[in-house]
């Protein structure tokens, strides 16, 4: 008889493995961890108490048998190239992504980008309900994955469930434009607490449960049809591992690269420094546009003041992304050709990753970190910037539109939308005092410290755990939604069809 599958107490479920495949020149495959937010915060998580993650090893076909790396148990969950295509090239990141951030482009709705999307949320959910141990908690991550708690509710009614939103949640009058939002909310509702980076995206959720789905809401909480079962949602704002980071920030390898970094550079005046995945959500063509108004008005300009902006490729298939690239490649070329010198390049764009110690010099090297996004739901670049001065050096340039700024309020705030303000921050992100940055940096640093990942997950788990687990009563009187808050149409008659609305 086969050997039964070990199973777990503790089970993330996730898009992606925390590890990426190498195949060396002599065939050997070897796991190496991945860049990225969600893999560092969840990696503390999981050293501290080991389960399972399950998710997609990152390429087209059969998924390896699962197996152990650096002391996690991975299950790989299969995804064919059609399935890469429409669950999550273009459901998850040409459907849902623009409309969680502001439809600053316009997002695409396909019948058969859903079905897949769905098709894979239900391979998830049983890949989960695989590995989960009696009882066990299953912390569901993100926006790619959320029909999993209602699938996996139906399969696995014994396991504790939670689902985290690393990305903003949107308004209802633009998640409303969604054909299928009954059904996400819906699949959401299968868990037992909901957690956001902001409140204003548990308020979002919330009200959207309201007015599109006619559920009983009171504060946090949302009552599902037909169980009486309630469903929390509130802010637990993730971070980084401060403890870890700044300790590799501390090394004295990374230390003296940091000085390097600068030296290479010609020893500017004013380093500046952009880090951001290249997405048109994070705010690189409108920074790229002040820096240059700032140039050609000569109130900086190189070899005193550089820019350099690391741009890691992301998502390359999708018409939006490859778009992006090339606007922002030939900005950065008509900067340095128009404005640049000999030997001294105004911006120094570099499309490509780096590890994480060379990101730390990176950010040790920079007098002033431009953290610009029109829209994000954390930015965890922010926070690994502040970590990472220890030396109280520096000064964050943070815009308003994203989760950090909800917490680093001492940095230098900007509206990325406005370039003339934004252009004004930059100036006094390097003209103010150095005692007086000094002062910002540790109030910053305190904040990050105080509010790691290792607390994030405890908050998280905590409020996991308290959630409601039997049934609660009807109240009396169910509260009377306000004026503005009337449903956009009446919930029974709302279609769950597939096809109600969509465009092929």
């Amino acid at each position: 008889m086969p050997t039964p599958r070990p199973t777990y107490d503790l089970v993330i479920a996730a898009n992606r493995l925390p590890v990426d495949k190498v195949v060396g020149d002599d065939g050997e495959v070897e796991w190496r961890r991945s860049p990225g937010g969600l893999v560092t915060a969840m990696e503390s998580v999981m050293r501290s108490q080991p389960g399972a993650w399950v998710g997609w090893a990152g390429d087209a076909g059969e998924a390896p048998e699962p197996f152990d790396e650096d002391g996690i148990h991975l299950h790989p969950v299969p995804l064919s190239a059609e399935e890469v295509r429409d669950y999550y090239e273009g459901f998850s990141n040409d459907t849902l992504w623009p409309i969680y951030h502001d439809v600053i482009v316009p997002a695409t709705f396909h019948r058969e980008w859903w079905s897949s999307y769905q098709a894979v949320n239900q391979r998830f959910a049983e890949a989960v309900a695989e590995v989960a141990a009696e009882g066990a908690t299953v912390w569901v991550q993100d926006y790619q994955l959320q029909l999993v708690p209602t699938l996996l509710r139906k399969l696995r009614p014994d396991v504790r469930i939670g689902w985290f939103n690393h990305i903003p949640f949107p308004p209802v009058e633009l998640f409303a434009q969604l054909p299928w939002r009954a059904q996400l909310l819906e699949g959401l509702l299968g868990a037992d607490f909901l957690g956001f980076q902001r409140q204003a995206d548990a308020r979002n959720f919330v009200r959207a449960c309201r007015q599109l789905l006619g559920a009983q809401t009171k504060r946090d909480r949302v009552t599902v049809e037909g169980s009486r079962r309630q469903v929390r949602a509130a802010a637990i704002p993730i971070s980084v591992d401060f403890q870890g980071l700044e300790e590799l920030a501390k090394r004295p390898d990374v230390m003296a690269r940091a000085r390097e970094i600068r030296a290479s550079l010609g020893d500017p005046e004013v380093l500046m420094l952009g880090v951001d995945r290249l997405d048109y959500t994070k705010g690189i063509r409108h920074r790229l546009k002040a820096y240059e108004e700032l140039l050609s008005e000569r109130r900086i300009g190189p070899p005193e003041v550089t820019l350099v902006q690391v741009a890691t490729p992301s998502r390359e298939r999708v018409d939006a992304y490859r778009l992006l690239r090339g606007e922002i490649e030939q900005t950065v070329g008509r900067i340095n050709g128009e404005l640049g010198k000999i030997g001294a390049p105004a911006v120094h764009y570099l499309h490509h990753s780096y590890p994480r110690e060379e990101m730390a010099a990176l950010f040790q090297a920079a007098d002033v970190m431009l953290v610009t996004p029109l829209r994000d739901g954390m930015n965890l670049v922010a926070k690994e910037y502040v970590t990472c001065r220890h030396d109280l050096g520096g000064a964050l340039v943070l815009s308003e539109f994203t989760g950090a700024w909800h917490e680093l309020h001492q940095a230098f705030a900007c509206n990325p939308h406005d370039i003339e303000g934004l252009k004004q921050t930059i100036l006094r992100a390097i003209n103010t005092p150095a005692k007086d940055k000094q002062r910002i940096m540790k109030a910053l640093r305190r904040r990050v410290s105080d509010h790691d990942v290792q607390r994030w997950a405890a908050r998280y788990l905590a409020a996991l755990a308290a959630a409601p687990e039997l049934p609660q009563p009807e109240p009396r009187n169910p509260p009377t939604p306000h004026a503005q808050e009337t449903p956009l149409m009446p919930a029974p008659n709302e279609s769950r069809s597939a096809s109600s609305g969509s465009r092929s």
